[in-house]
C-alpha cells in the first residue's frame, strides 16, 4: 500500500466522523513522518567514508583509514591485527581484504600534477 492510499484511506475515515479533526491531523502528520527517509546511522557514515590512509601507512594504509574513521589512535589498530594475527590468522585474513575492498584517499596533489 503507497502513502497515498493510506492518506485516502485517513480522509475517508475523517468523511465518515471515525476520526476527530485532531485524530486525523496526528495520524497524517505520523504517517508523513515515517515515510521520510532517515539519515544514515553514524556507524554506517563511518563505513561508509571508510578510505585507506596515503599519510598515516606501513603497508596498505589500512589502520591509518581506520584511525580517521573511527577516531582510535593508528597504534592501537596495529596491536588490534597484531592480536589477531596471533589468534589463527584472522588479522592477517581480515586485514587484506580492507587492503582490497577499501578504496584509497583521495589527495589534492594527486588531482593537481603539474607537467
Amino acid at each position: 500500500m503507497s502513502i497515498a492510499d493510506d492518506l485516502t484511506q485517513l480522509e475517508q475515515l475523517r468523511d465518515r466522523g471515525s476520526l476527530s479533526p485532531d485524530e486525523f491531523q496526528r495520524a497524517k502528520n505520523k504517517l508523513l513522518a515515517a515515510s521520510q527517509p532517515r539519515p544514515a546511522e553514524p556507524l554506517f557514515q563511518a563505513l561508509n567514508g571508510l578510505r585507506r590512509s596515503t599519510t598515516d601507512r606501513w603497508l596498505g594504509g589500512v589502520c591509518g583509514g581506520l584511525a580517521l574513521a573511527t577516531g582510535l589512535e593508528a597504534w592501537l589498530w596495529r596491536i588490534l591485527f597484531v592480536a589477531l594475527m596471533t589468534l589463527g590468522g584472522t588479522g592477517v585474513l581480515l586485514y587484506i581484504v580492507l587492503w582490497v575492498f577499501v578504496p584509497l584517499e583521495h589527495t589534492d596533489t594527486a588531482l593537481t600534477t603539474t607537467h
